[in-house]
């Protein structure tokens, strides 16, 4: 949960925009389950963005509002919105956090493994009795930094979320047939591969199936649109058979968290997920739909 100053070369500089990968997870996976939240933030994070979590079925019991500033990022993008760099990470309120779950949370049946140390990731894994779906991303940072540990991590989870990159990185292959091969093998029985406006690989054990990227006539802001996407997945997947999703489940899950995404990149920070509404979503759902079919009529 953060709050964030980012810098477009086609529309300037925005500030106080509210981010983090919890956050947009949450926001997103809302539309379709309630939602158990563990964060940390300062007293300068909004109270409407509270709020607004809340009424989108987010229990915030597990959120710590402490004396502080909350993380904050400030970061620039390219011009194409290919790339970014950090340009100052302060993490105020997020340094010494442990992220505690309540007691009655343990019950839990999906857990997401937000992006943070494997360490702090596989503590809040073991304070879940018998979870039926885990998934966890990771980035670059803790690939290079920390492989014992996100190894470790990896043979607890069920579902491996992460973008082209960090896969190839994580597998020390290109191809990414082979690259959701090896990644199974490390541990996950289920890994998705983001390939950002080319669309999403699942490898699972139903086999390989590729959702295309939604053709947005502007992206303005992509931060945060990995988070969409897996948090829309396992939303989906939990009002729809987590227990045992079946290939048609599993696919459309991911088709669900494409189309989800698309939607947050069309607006700045988590604007466009605080404006979504369900019948918003199946459009774009059924749009996707029309993207692959033959007969111009199917969705």
């Amino acid at each position: 949960m953060a709050v964030d100053t980012v810098e477009f070369s086609g529309s300037g500089e925005r500030r106080e925009l509210v981010g983090g990968s919890a956050t947009f997870a949450a926001l997103s996976c809302g539309l379709f389950s309630p939602v158990r939240l563990v964060g940390v933030v300062g007293e300068d994070f909004p109270k409407s963005t509270l709020e607004a979590l809340r009424r989108r079925r987010t229990d915030l019991e597990g959120v710590q509002v402490v004396p502080g500033e909350t993380f904050r990022w400030h970061g620039r993008y390219s011009e194409d919105l290919s790339s970014r760099v950090s340009l100052e990470t302060h993490l105020n309120v997020f340094e010494h956090f442990r992220p505690k779950l309540p007691t009655s949370w343990r019950d839990s049946k999906m857990v997401l493994l937000g992006n943070i140390h494997p360490s702090l990731q596989a503590e809040v894994l073991d304070q879940v009795d018998k979870p039926l779906v885990v998934a966890a991303d990771t980035m670059n940072f803790w690939i290079q930094g920390t492989p014992k540990e996100l190894r470790a991590l990896l043979t607890r989870v069920d579902l491996l979320i992460l973008n082209e990159e960090e896969a190839r990185e994580l597998t020390g292959h290109r191809m990414v047939a082979r690259v959701g091969r090896e990644l199974r093998a490390l541990g996950p029985r289920r890994v998705v591969i983001k390939q950002g406006e080319y669309g999403a690989y699942l490898f699972d054990e139903h086999g390989v199936f590729h959702s295309p990227a939604y053709p947005v006539d502007q992206v303005l802001d992509p931060t945060g649109a990995g988070d969409t996407f897996a948090g829309a997945m396992l939303g989906y997947l939990s009002a729809h058979g987590a227990q045992a999703p079946d290939r048609r489940t599993l696919r459309r899950a991911v088709v669900v968290g494409s189309a989800m995404a698309s939607l947050c990149v069309e607006r700045y920070g988590t604007e466009g997920l605080l404006e979504v509404t369900p019948d918003a979503l199946d459009a774009r759902v059924r749009a996707f739909g029309r993207l692959v079919h033959t007969d111009a009529e199917g969705d």
